[in-house]
């Protein structure tokens, strides 16, 4: 018999949602790390460390509510995400890498995640305490992406002016 797609009885489809956002938001996590290590500003180094943080947070949340509805959660981050990551990393040793293109990249990468995310909230097929815990925690993942959105247009606009990388008031 299968197991429903709606109400509270370890719905299989939630868990299915779930494991997808737990996949993506990992790939947000690796992807913040790689950016502190990368940045020549503290500041942005700080701030992309506390998102990781809050991201392997949002990820616990979503891992406990899979094991809550009777699933495995997931515990990798996609293949896309890895090929998308060796090809940053070839494309860094050839161009170089600058904090200007960090935050393009995580602008980029924030967008995907949060399109995920709204995807997941527009499906009818969630239980109320599911699409409940995918609303709390979509709510960090909006403020990332308005975060680095502004930002990378704010640099953007500042692109020919001298000191560009410290005169950021992020």
């Amino acid at each position: 018999m299968l197991e429903p797609t709606t109400g509270s009885g370890g719905s299989s489809h939630d868990i299915s949602v779930l494991n997808g956002l737990i996949e993506t938001t990992i790939d947000s996590v690796d992807g913040y790390r790689r950016s502190a290590q990368e940045a020549t500003n503290s500041r942005f180094s700080s701030e992309f460390l506390n998102r990781a943080s809050e991201r392997e947070q949002v990820v616990s949340k979503l891992r406990e509510e899979v094991r809550r509805l009777g699933g495995n959660p997931q515990d990798d981050g996609s293949v896309l995400a890895a090929a998308h990551r060796a090809f940053l990393s070839l494309k860094d040793k050839v161009t170089g890498s600058d904090d200007k293109a960090i935050i393009g990249e995580i602008d980029h990468g924030e967008s995907y995640l949060a399109n995920k995310w709204e995807a997941a909230l527009k499906d009818g097929g969630l239980s109320p305490q599911t699409r409940s815990l995918v609303q709390q925690c979509y709510d960090s993942v909006r403020e990332g992406r308005d975060t680095f959105r502004r930002l990378h247009e704010d640099m953007a606009g500042t692109a020919s002016s001298p000191g560009m990388g410290g005169s950021s008031s992020y």
